[in-house]
């Protein structure tokens, strides 16, 4: 007896949608979290008052980036209904004309006139939406836009990373207040590098590429925000 196995593949293109969230959301996360506790504290402002500047960066940039992301996605995912919607009305209207489109892009892609032209009328006699949707458009199921899973995990990820530098300012400020603004400089850059690593293994990409552009952004956006807070600072 023969058992037949399915051939399944896990490709890294299936994790764009959350990845890319993901990893947005938890880098904003500890680069503004960070920049807010480092430029207030530049600015000689109380303990008291960092940890509710952080904490309320926290909050708010959650919100912002779920509710950002959830738009923006879901403009995305609007056109693709309106172009697929559209393709729908063509193919209704002229199938013979859709299927040379078809064939067209499969001569395009290599095949001889005569292959792709069976392989365009039995895709159309199977599918022919998912057809063009696929070889026209570009669409797959893998790179639908899914509005609510990006939201969830923009707001998810961004609490996390925010999280990391204002616990360590709630740490520092109560064993070591003096050391507050070092300990939380040094240990957001070691977090950005665990996500510029984590994000590339994840992708498929290069650490080393990866590390170094997280943390060399991250780093600068939060020495000009305490440039910015020390330079308020001597202005009051």
């Amino acid at each position: 007896m023969i058992r037949r196995h399915a051939h399944l593949e896990r490709h890294r293109s299936g994790r764009v949608g959350w990845l890319r969230a993901g990893v947005l959301g938890a880098n904003d996360g500890i680069v503004s979290t960070a920049s807010l506790i480092l430029g207030v504290a530049a600015a000689g402002a109380a303990y008291s008052t960092v940890l509710l500047t952080a904490t309320a960066g926290l909050v708010a940039g959650a919100m912002s980036m779920a509710a950002g992301e959830f738009i923006s996605v879901h403009s995305q995912q609007d056109t693709e209904k309106a172009d697929l919607a559209r393709e729908k009305h063509e193919i209704e209207q002229d199938p013979q004309g859709e299927q040379r489109e078809l064939k067209a892009i499969y001569v395009a892609r290599g095949l001889s006139p005569e292959l792709a032209s069976e392989v365009a009328e039995q895709l159309m006699a199977h599918d022919a939406l998912e057809a063009h949707a696929r070889d026209e458009l570009g669409l797959t199921s893998a790179m639908a836009a899914r509005p609510v899973q990006a939201a969830l995990a923009s707001s998810a990820s961004f609490a996390f990373g925010a999280g990391l530098p204002l616990a360590v300012a709630a740490i520092a400020g109560i064993t070591v207040p003096g050391q507050l603004v070092v300990l939380v400089w040094v240990f957001s850059i070691l977090s950005l590098a665990a996500l510029g690593a984590l994000s590339a293994q994840l992708g498929g990409a290069a650490r080393g590429k990866g590390i170094w552009r997280v943390t060399f952004w991250g780093a600068l956006a939060m020495l000009v925000t305490s440039g910015a807070g020390a330079l308020f600072d001597v202005v009051m």
